[in-house]
């Protein structure tokens, strides 16, 4: 990334609303986020103030998490700091980015606009914080016994089945005796 004759790499926005709208790394830090301090400022409320950075080393590209919200994601893999590699797709929030580099680039789907927001109709809303994203249950807490469930979803009792069951014994039995007594009557 560092180097004058390596292509220039960009991160390329997939999402909604910003598709195709690129940016490119600075070859040494690049810092991400939704404030307007940072090198690629995404104004989107899902994304922290200052998310991560992005930083060249030995013709890599490596992703930091700075201890953002809703976290760093590549492909799908929550990460602290790892390699990304052309083609593999970041996620910050609700935003997704594909990195590319002039080499294997993939053409954006729309006009690309470097360092700054597509403009837009209407002004973008400015985010004083960021909105945590709903995370749900995790796999990994599926079928622990250390949840616990509601009172509302515990085993009710028989009680009234057992009733029920009994009533209907004894009016089963009441049956078969008026039949057989009525059955002798006839007989006589």
């Amino acid at each position: 990334m560092g180097a004058t004759n390596q292509p220039m790499a960009k991160l390329v926005v997939l999402s909604e609303g910003m598709t195709g709208l690129a940016f490119e790394l600075k070859p040494d830090r690049t810092t991400v986020g939704r404030l307007d301090d940072n090198t690629v400022h995404i104004p989107e409320a899902s994304v922290s103030s200052h998310h991560c950075e992005i930083v060249g080393r030995g013709g890599e590209v490596v992703v930091k998490d700075l201890n953002s919200t809703n976290g760093t994601f590549i492909n799908g893999q929550q990460i602290t700091e790892a390699v990304l590699k052309p083609g593999q797709i970041l996620r910050l929030g609700q935003i997704e980015l594909r990195l590319e580099t002039g080499a294997a680039a993939t053409p954006a789907p729309a006009p690309v606009a470097t360092g700054a927001p597509a403009p837009a109709a209407s002004p973008k809303k400015q985010f004083d914080k960021t909105v945590a994203m709903p995370q749900g249950v995790k796999a990994g807490e599926l079928g622990q016994s250390g949840i616990q469930t509601s009172a509302s979803f515990s085993k009710k009792s028989n009680k009234a089945n057992k009733i029920f069951l009994w009533v209907g014994v004894v009016f089963f039995v009441l049956v078969v005796t008026f039949i057989v007594l009525a059955y002798l009557n006839f007989q006589k």
